[in-house]
């Protein structure tokens, strides 16, 4: 066994190298210089006898052996904080620091009225918030930078563990006086005249609610006219009360207000798989499942 090795410090400092590609980001990141940054993986290759980064002016580019060690060091890096998690996790429960990734489709609507009251209740729990896109979310939770992840499901998780918060169900955003605006429901059979001429508005690749969308329409010939441009929910009501098309939004954001101060008014969508599951994941077998599934309780709550 080698008498010198690699300090968690140094591993940190590469795996936010290999994140960030460029020294001065990720030393911002890691909030040190970046010298002391650049020393600490030099000390590493030193230490390891091998180039892990080949650097030049304009590029940062690892070796084959180099993404190799990075994602070595991701499983390292989080079986050392699952190690601090488990003692944490002896303590009082849902206390501490937890990071917690939430999707842009979920944090404006939910977090503004779960905050408060968490804070209030749960005055010992240091919780950090990161809005990030589904696949990022779920990335960030597999190299360990976050804990838990709010999420919309059905998506792609990998080996996680899950707690369900609620059902979601969609609606049809339309502008007021639209003459073909239904008295009630929309059914998923009326999604074609509705969007006739590439109206129907969705979010950006990267997003599920894009994919939920249209698999509660049950008719994949409309990703092909589906004009896909909105960055966000708030982007997509303000084309819906211009007259651009006509979207879908979760319950969740019509009962937050979205359409408060337009003239867009939302249908809902009759079709049995017409909605979304809300859901908090984190890593299995994690120490701090206790933690997780009572914080699940308080958004259950929220």
């Amino acid at each position: 066994m080698s008498t010198y090795l690699p300090t968690l410090k140094q591993l940190q400092y590469l795996v936010a190298l290999h994140e960030h590609g460029h020294f001065g980001r990720a030393a911002e990141a890691s909030f040190v210089s970046q010298s002391t940054l650049s020393a600490g993986i030099r000390e590493l290759e030193s230490l390891l006898g091998v180039t892990l980064v080949e650097r030049s002016r304009r590029v940062v580019r690892f070796t084959a052996l180099g993404n190799q060690v990075v994602e070595k060091a991701h499983r390292i890096l989080r079986e050392a904080e699952e190690l601090a998690d488990l003692v944490q996790a002896a303590g009082k429960p849902l206390a501490g620091q937890l990071r917690m990734s939430v999707i842009p489709t979920i944090a404006p609507f939910l977090l503004p009225r779960f905050l408060p009251r968490l804070r209030k209740e749960r005055p010992d729990l240091k919780l950090f918030l990161r809005e990030e896109t589904s696949h990022d979310a779920v990335e960030s939770l597999q190299h360990g930078r976050v804990d838990c992840v709010l999420l919309a499901l059905p998506f792609a998780t990998g080996e996680v563990e899950m707690a369900h918060i609620s059902d979601d169900e969609l609606y049809v955003a339309l502008p007021k006086d639209d003459p073909r605006d239904p008295p009630s429901e929309v059914s998923a059979s009326m999604i074609d005249s509705l969007s006739e001429g590439g109206r129907l508005l969705l979010l950006e690749d990267g997003h599920c609610l894009k994919e939920h969308a249209l698999a509660a329409c049950n008719r994949p010939e409309l990703r092909a006219s589906a004009t896909m441009i909105g960055t966000s929910l708030h982007t997509l009501v303000q084309m819906v009360d211009n007259d651009l098309g006509l979207t879908m939004l979760p319950k969740m954001a019509v009962d937050a207000g979205i359409l408060n101060g337009t003239d867009v008014v939302a249908r809902p969508l009759k079709n049995k798989d017409a909605k979304r599951e809300i859901a908090l994941i984190w890593r299995k077998n994690s120490p701090r499942r206790d933690d997780f599934e009572l914080l699940a309780e308080e958004l259950r709550a929220g």
